[in-house]
């Protein structure tokens, strides 16, 4: 199958210390190997540091502030996981109103591993169908989503996965779904009258 062009795109990768580096570099990579244009999004400028499964990796340039960007300056948002990552995003206002746009925009989303954690402060999981580390579970069900253990599970833009391991998949459905663009009616259980 012949990957699909993001030429003309720009994504915002949104980390804060602790994101582990695989979530990070992988679908960096991948985005770059598309076309798109790639920025750092994190709480402070600088450098950002990655977490490499049990230790600390290695740093990473920060492009812009969560605080001086909005989602209307992007086409798409990737959220890696990594436990402190995501815990210092979703406590962070600027982050969570960040991630709120792109929800409210209906531009395409992909998290992995602990990154949905910060997709509970937007409230706009109630109904949707997602999945994550186990641990997180829990907290997704309880936020209104319906959890699913598979390597990828899109809905309507919103594109999650488990962990390090399911990185294939996830890059793949998530350069479709950013080629896709905004998903501004749900594809399915969408019934015109007459």
């Amino acid at each position: 199958m012949e990957q699909q062009s993001l030429k003309g795109k720009k994504v915002a990768v949104l980390v804060a210390d602790g994101f582990e580096e695989s979530e990070f570099t992988v679908p960096v990579e991948a985005l770059q190997n598309a076309g798109a244009e790639i920025e750092v999004v994190s709480l402070k400028s600088g450098n950002v540091k990655a977490w490499a499964e049990k230790e600390w990796g290695d740093e990473y340039r920060v492009d812009k502030t969560v605080d001086k960007v909005s989602s209307e300056d992007y086409d798409a948002l990737v959220l890696p996981g990594g436990v402190m990552n995501p815990d210092l995003l979703r406590v962070n206002k600027d982050a969570v109103t960040f991630v709120s746009g792109f929800t409210e925009e209906k531009k395409p989303i992909a998290a992995i591993c602990h990154g949905p954690w910060t997709l509970i402060e937007t409230g706009a999981l109630q109904g949707r169908t997602v999945t994550s580390y186990p641990s997180i579970k829990t907290d997704l069900i309880n936020a209104g989503a319906n959890w699913e253990d598979k390597e990828v599970v899109v809905d309507m833009g919103l594109v999650t996965s488990r962990s390090p391991k399911d990185l294939k998949a996830f890059c793949e459905k998530m350069i479709e779904e950013i080629a896709e663009g905004q998903h501004l009616a749900r594809s399915r259980g969408v019934h015109s009258l007459g």
